[in-house]
C-alpha cells in the first residue's frame, strides 16, 4: 500500500477505537470513523457492487479528501476495504475529489475523479485548480493513478466527472461555474476512455442565484433523459431549497451531437434536511439505482460536535423510476427487505381521537409500512413518534392535513440541529408511508416513492419507543407493519 494510504488507514483505525456507537448506523453505509460525504464510483465489477465515498480519515470534519471503499455481492451485506485513493500527485494534493467508475474494454475498473490543488495551501482564499484524473484497477481495490486526462481550463469550479457509455462512445458530464458566473453542466466525449474532448455546455441553470451545479448525472429512463445535479445555492422558496445543499433534476431529450432540451422545470429529489450528491448506478439486472449522502456542510452533525468519532452516512440504495408525467421516483431497493427480522403486524384498525398506540417499546433500527384511508380519517395529523424517550424526546413523522404535506419534525429529537422539513403530498385518499429508522436517521418514502424526506436525527439517551398518535380525530389504518432490521456488515464485529 502507498505510504500515504497506509498512514491514513492507521489514523482512521485509531479514531475508530474511540467511536461512540449510540447513533452510528446499523443498516446504512458509513466509514469506520471520520468524515464522509459524496458517494463515488458506484459500480458492479467482477461480481461485486463497489461503493466508494469522499472521506477524511483523520477527523470528523471535512478535510483533504480520500476515497473510502466498501463492496457487496447483493446490496444487502457489505465488506469493508482499505482506503482506495489518497492525495499523492501534484494535481490532487488538495484532495481526491468526487468521481465515478466504469468497466473498460480491457476488463479493468476505470475511476475518473477530480484532482484539486490549492494555489496556496496556506491561504485557500487565493483559489484552487481542478482537473480531471484517471486511476485504473484490476481488482477494484488497488489503483494505479494515470494522472490528468482533462487539464485546467481556467474555471475554479470544474469537478465531479460522471462517465457513461452510449452508442459506442464514452461521455462525461462535469459540474462547472461558467465564465458568466452561472451554474453549468459540461459534456465531454471520448473514443477510448483516455483522450477526451469538450463537446458543449449541456445545460445552464436558468436561475440567477445558482453559481455551480455539483455532482451532475445524465441517464436514460423510459425513452427520456434525466439530468440530475446539485445547484449551489438557490434561495429558499416555501418548502424548497431549505438546505445549504440540495439535489434535484430536470427531464428532457438528448441525443449524441445534439443539445439537451429540458421538458420540465427543476424538481427536488428529496425534501429532507440531509440528502445530497446522489449518484446513479445499475444493478446487475439493469435496474437504475442511487445512493445519496446524509450529512451537512453547514451546521455540524451531533456525532461531530459531541465527539463520537464519525460524521455522515450514505442513504439506503434506492431504485429510480420515471412516471408518465416525468416525475422521478425513488424507493428502497427490494433487496433491503432481506434485513427484516421480527415483524409486528397490526393489521387494519381505527385509532380513536387523541389516542396513542405504542408499536415498539424499545428499538433503534426498524422499517415501517403504513397505509391510511384519508377519506375515513379525521385526525388533523397522522403522526408517528419515533425515538421517543421517557423524558419526552422524539422525532415526529407524518401527514399534516392542514397543508397537505408529509413532514419530519426533529425539534425535540434530543441532540443536534433541530428544524422541520416537508414534502408536498402527491394526493389521493390512500396514504402510503414507508419509514426507515436507523440509530441516527430517518428516511420517509411517500406513496411508493413519489416523494421522499431524509433527515439525520440524534435521539436522547434511554429506551426509544415508536408510537402512532392521533390529533382531534381518528385515523383509519388499512395496514400497518413494523419490521426490526438486522445490520449490514459481513463481519459481525462491525455492527
Amino acid at each position: 500500500m502507498h505510504k500515504k494510504l497506509a498512514a491514513a488507514q492507521i489514523a482512521n483505525a485509531a479514531l475508530r477505537e474511540s467511536r461512540n456507537d449510540r447513533w452510528y448506523p446499523g443498516f446504512h453505509l458509513a466509514a469506520p470513523a471520520g468524515w464522509i460525504n459524496d458517494p463515488n464510483g458506484l459500480s458492479f465489477f467482477r461480481g461485486r457492487y463497489h461503493a466508494f465515498f469522499q472521506h477524511h480519515p483523520y477527523s470528523t470534519a471535512w478535510g483533504p479528501m480520500h476515497w473510502g471503499h466498501v463492496s457487496s455481492e447483493n446490496l444487502v451485506t457489505w465488506k469493508r476495504h482499505p482506503l482506495a485513493l489518497a492525495p499523492s500527485l501534484a494535481e490532487d494534493s488538495g484532495g481526491v475529489y468526487s468521481g465515478s467508475a466504469v468497466t473498460g474494454a480491457d476488463g479493468k475498473l476505470y475511476v475518473y475523479y477530480t484532482g484539486n490543488r490549492w494555489k496556496n495551501p496556506e491561504n485557500r482564499d487565493e483559489g484552487n485548480v481542478q482537473v480531471q484524473c484517471l486511476a485504473t484497477s484490476d481488482d477494484g481495490s488497488v489503483f494505479d493513478k494515470k494522472g490528468t486526462i482533462i487539464a485546467e481550463n481556467g474555471l475554479e469550479n470544474f469537478r465531479d466527472p460522471k462517465v457513461f457509455s452510449y452508442e459506442n462512445t464514452w461521455y462525461m458530464v462535469l459540474g462547472a461555474t461558467g465564465e458568466n458566473g452561472r451554474g453549468q453542466v459540461h459534456l465531454y466525449t471520448s473514443p477510448d476512455m483516455l483522450t477526451w474532448e469538450f463537446d458543449r455546455v449541456l445545460y445552464e441553470d436558468p436561475r440567477d442565484d445558482v453559481f455551480m451545479l455539483e455532482c451532475p448525472d445524465l441517464f436514460e429512463l423510459n425513452g427520456h433523459w434525466v439530468l440530475a445535479f446539485c445547484p449551489e445555492r438557490p434561495a429558499p422558496v416555501g418548502y424548497r431549497n431549505r438546505n445549504t445543499h440540495n439535489a434535484g433534476y430536470v427531464v428532457g431529450q438528448w441525443a449524441p451531437g445534439e443539445a439537451f432540451e429540458a421538458f420540465t422545470d427543476y424538481r427536488q429529489i428529496d425534501w429532507g434536511h440531509n440528502f445530497y450528491a446522489p449518484q446513479t448506478f445499475e444493478t446487475k439486472d439493469r435496474r437504475p439505482a442511487i445512493f445519496g449522502w446524509m450529512g451537512s456542510f453547514g451546521i455540524p452533525t451531533a456525532s461531530h460536535t459531541e465527539g463520537d468519532g464519525w460524521s455522515g452516512q450514505l442513504t439506503v440504495p434506492r431504485e429510480l423510476r420515471l412516471t408518465e408525467d416525468l416525475k422521478l421516483t425513488n424507493y428502497p431497493l427490494a433487496e433491503l427487505e432481506q434485513l427484516r427480522q421480527e415483524t409486528h403486524d397490526f393489521g387494519s384498525f381505527t385509532l380513536g381521537a387523541n389516542e396513542d398506540l405504542v408499536l415498539l417499546q424499545d428499538s433503534d433500527t426498524y422499517d415501517i409500512e403504513l397505509e391510511v384511508d384519508l377519506s375515513a380519517t379525521g385526525s388533523e395529523r397522522v403522526c408517528l413518534e419515533l425515538m421517543k424517550t421517557a423524558a419526552g424526546n422524539r422525532v415526529l413523522v407524518g401527514y399534516d392535513s392542514f397543508v397537505s404535506c408529509i413532514f419530519v419534525d426533529r425539534r425535540l429529537a434530543g441532540y443536534g440541529d433541530r428544524g422541520y422539513r416537508a414534502a408536498p403530498y402527491p394526493g389521493g385518499q390512500k396514504l402510503s408511508l414507508r419509514v426507515l429508522v436507523d440509530r441516527g436517521s430517518v428516511e420517509v418514502f411517500i406513496n411508493g416513492g413519489l416523494e421522499s424526506v431524509s433527515s439525520l436525527t440524534f435521539p436522547a439517551a434511554g429506551a426509544r419507543s415508536l408510537v402512532l398518535t392521533s390529533e382531534s380525530g381518528s385515523i383509519a389504518v388499512e395496514a400497518l407493519k413494523v419490521h426490526t432490521l438486522d445490520g449490514i456488515w459481513e463481519d459481525p464485529t462491525e455492527r
